[in-house]
């Protein structure tokens, strides 16, 4: 695949995953969240707190790559890869381990309340499976390491 071809990927796929870190604990998506579960567990401020600082790293990252394209500097490449790292190990840690762990976190039970009712692609496992929506995003980030390794 063409060197063009994959960043020009890459800044659709940050796009959508920056989209999805804004909006989807705010906009109402159907059966895919639970907004009224979701705000029920976390106050507007600590939702807002939460949302800004999780979508600042890819919104910088979005930003440095618009401005390069379609020459990206060393220094953004080691910052996204440094980034969508981090990201992939908070996902383990924040989704997987839960799921696949055969202790009950308490990380699993808050699961369970804020996305009750939303599909999912697995089986529920200690009550709870990630949703469809987180699984589609941790889908996004992976496949844009496995794109940043082919840069």
């Amino acid at each position: 695949m063409h060197h063009r071809t994959i960043e020009a990927i890459l800044i659709g796929l940050q796009a959508v995953q920056l989209v999805f870190l804004c909006l989807h604990d705010w906009v109402p998506l159907g059966r895919l969240s639970n907004l009224a579960a979701v705000q029920s567990i976390d106050s507007r401020s600590r939702l807002l707190w939460t949302t800004v600082l999780s979508a600042l790293p890819y919104a910088l990252g979005l930003a440095a790559s618009l401005a390069t394209f379609p020459h990206w500097p060393m220094w953004l490449l080691i910052y996204l890869e440094w980034t969508y790292a981090i990201t992939i190990g908070a996902i383990l840690f924040a989704w997987w381990i839960p799921y696949l762990s055969p202790s009950d976190s308490p990380r699993a039970e808050r699961y369970r309340t804020r996305f009750a009712g939303t599909p999912t692609f697995l089986p529920k496992r200690h009550g709870f499976a990630p949703d469809a929506l987180h699984t589609v995003y941790h889908a996004a980030v992976l496949s844009t390491v496995l794109l940043l390794i082919l840069l």
